[in-house]
């Protein structure tokens, strides 16, 4: 992060043009002393020497300060991880305090406002209950920003993911519904179109790298769907059947809980919830079962590919926040085993023998109490 630093700017540009602290302040019309004050950071020089001393050097009177109220996408994702890790190791006011403090420090640092809308998102329920609405009201507020001032159309759209995600967690579905307009349109075609151009231009390894983009993010789309299929009230028993048979099928093909394990353990969880409602406690055990045994493979907490998609592991490492999960381990790990052990939708599972047993097993894979 960069701070205002013009004393060691006049130095170095003061030496770079190989001139005396004389010299220097002959020209801007100030005594030597001032100068040597200036670049020892003793005090500042007066704001109406700004232009001058810019203008001397050549460079923009924020190259002079040595300021900029910009970050770096690898200054954001360090930041947004260190961030993650505080909130779950040290009081939440002090850590939300201190992202308070660097969103207005950075206000007009756009890509910084998403990743800290992000970050609330994953977090708020570290929150004292009676806060985590307020949280989740700055993480909208901090997309609506974004949305109007940013002029730029890709962060607009991730905000609006955001917004919705926010907005789903405080209970508002009409908003949502408002956010995106409730015609269907199609999945955009772009990393396809992408390959082909790779494959017309000779490069079949970038054009190998976009099918297998394009193939991932439409399996982890295609589950998540599947289990939000599952779980409709008023299903039919046999579309049921039906849904649970391709979801599995798919799920094993692909390996999905060593491949994305945490899309596997949340479409688990969901089916666990829906055939315990359903009063099937065989098939939501067994949802439970296959919630454990990708909670099995979360280690090392990082998106990746494998031998099938073996040409993923650079763009995934390209995320805004790389491959890293967006919360810390100890947050994810606490997270999982609450999902399962205060999750009032399993209560006709928890006096079982086997529910039990799934429990202890869920905390000795997660390494909980």
């Amino acid at each position: 992060m960069k701070e205002i630093n013009i004393s060691k700017t006049l130095t170095q540009k003061r030496k770079e043009k190989g001139i005396t602290q004389d010299e220097l302040a002959a020209y801007i019309g100030v005594s030597k002393a001032s100068v040597s004050k200036w670049e020892t950071g003793q005090s500042y020089p007066d704001i109406t020497f700004l232009p001058q001393l810019a203008t001397y050097f050549n460079i923009s009177i924020d190259d002079l300060l040595g300021y900029t109220p910009q970050m770096s996408k690898e200054e954001i994702r360090n930041l947004y991880h260190e961030l993650a890790d505080r909130f779950a190791d040290s009081p939440f006011e002090e850590t939300y305090d201190r992202c308070q403090k660097i969103i207005h420090k950075y206000y007009c640092c756009f890509p910084l406002l998403l990743q800290m809308a992000v970050l609330y998102l994953n977090h708020h329920m570290v929150a004292p209950k009676e806060q985590q609405s307020a949280v989740l009201d700055e993480a909208l507020e901090l997309c609506r920003r974004i949305k109007e001032e940013s002029g730029n159309v890709f962060l607009s759209k991730d905000a609006t993911m955001v917004e919705a995600a926010a907005y789903m967690m405080t209970n508002r579905p009409q908003e949502v519904l408002e956010l995106f307009g409730e015609t269907l349109r199609p999945i955009t075609q772009e990393t396809e179109s992408m390959a082909q151009a790779y494959i017309m231009m000779g490069n079949p390894e970038k054009g190998r790298e976009a099918l297998q983009v394009s193939i991932y993010q439409h399996l982890i789309v295609l589950e998540s769907s599947m289990a939000q299929l599952l779980t409709l009230p008023g299903q039919e028993p046999q579309k049921t059947d039906l849904i649970l048979k391709r979801f599995l099928g798919i799920a094993r093909l692909f390996e999905l809980e060593k491949l994305h394990p945490n899309v596997m353990a949340s479409s688990a969880l969901a089916g666990a919830q829906f055939f315990c409602a359903m009063g099937e406690a065989e098939k939501a055990l067994d949802f439970l079962d296959l919630y454990v045994t990708a909670c099995e493979n979360f280690a090392p907490f990082t998106l990746h590919g494998d031998v099938f998609f073996d040409s993923i592991d650079s763009w995934l490492a390209d995320f805004d926040l790389g491959n890293q999960a967006p919360r810390s381990k100890d947050i994810i790990k606490k997270s999982l085993i609450e999902s399962i052990e205060q999750n009032p939708a399993l209560t006709p599972l928890k006096e079982t023998p086997e529910f039990k047993t799934i429990l202890i097993k869920l905390k000795s894979v997660l390494g909980g109490n």
